[in-house]
């Protein structure tokens, strides 16, 4: 399942008891929300491009072949600066658990 976004798309591949497997393509010059889980634990894959990843109060920047892990309570965002970017997120199944700190889009909670 598609879902689109303002900075992109996520494809769901598959969501289970157990874990959610998705697919995220983010547009150049785009970013999502600066952003923290209270149970969900994800980890991202870098497939395509360079994304750039605030986490640990910094920025990285994370290359195809690179991945994070994101324990819950960890701030993070992601940004596609130079080029678009497309990435895996394998997360624990607790899709709604997003705590928005700031939103370009003025997306709420």
């Amino acid at each position: 399942m598609r879902i689109d976004k303002p900075w992109g798309y996520e494809k769901i591949i598959e969501k289970n008891e157990n874990y959610v497997m998705k697919e995220l393509f983010m547009k150049k010059g785009h970013q999502c929300s600066l952003q923290y889980h209270e149970i969900k634990h994800e980890t991202v894959y870098i497939l395509k491009g360079n994304l750039h990843i605030f986490y640990n109060d910094d920025w990285n920047i994370f290359h195809p072949g690179d991945s994070l892990i994101l324990k819950p309570g960890e701030i993070h965002r992601m940004k596609a600066v130079e080029e678009d970017c497309l990435y895996l997120e394998a997360s624990t199944p607790e899709l709604d658990d997003v705590i928005r700190i700031q939103d370009d889009f003025n997306r709420q909670d």
